[in-house]
């Protein structure tokens, strides 16, 4: 028998964005590059803040989106931490319509989720090598909110 996906919490991530450059054409597909201008986390394990040396480009395709992201954390003790990660959305321009009124979205109306690495040279850290993370992405009008969890 298949050994079953478990989960724990790892921390929440709040990501401070920027307007998006857009490069999509006339049908919609292309991309959308932001800037990551902050953001913080916080859990059990792990706290502190996004520097904003990150960014996150999007595909767009036919109904859907493609993330890839890549942030520099620091934790509160100073370590830093590269975290990648790729994912889908599924906001169409009606959630984009609502955003840009400044509108909150139904986390259910959409589809928003991610796998992510991390990579530190930090000792006390080092344990985040080996993790493979899931995160349930939500967006709101002034950035992006995750739910990551690190898979046991």
């Amino acid at each position: 028998m298949p050994v079953q996906v478990r989960t724990r919490p790892l921390f929440d991530l709040s990501l401070e964005v920027g307007p998006a450059h857009d490069m999509r054409g006339p049908d919609g597909t292309g991309r959308l590059i932001y800037h990551v201008t902050g953001g913080a986390f916080d859990g059990a394990r792990l706290r502190g803040r996004v520097l904003p040396v990150s960014g996150d480009w999007v595909r767009a395709e036919a109904g859907f989106g493609r993330i890839d992201v890549r942030l520099m954390l620091e934790t509160d003790g100073g370590a830093l931490i590269y975290m990648r990660y790729e994912g889908i959305n599924t906001l169409g321009p009606e959630h984009r319509a609502r955003l840009a009124e400044g509108k909150p979205l139904d986390p259910e109306s959409y589809y928003f989720r991610t796998a992510a690495h991390f990579e530190t040279a930090d000792e006390g850290c080092d344990w985040l090598n080996r993790v493979v993370a899931v995160g349930v992405g939500s967006r709101t009008p002034s950035g992006v909110e995750y739910a990551v969890h690190e898979v046991l």
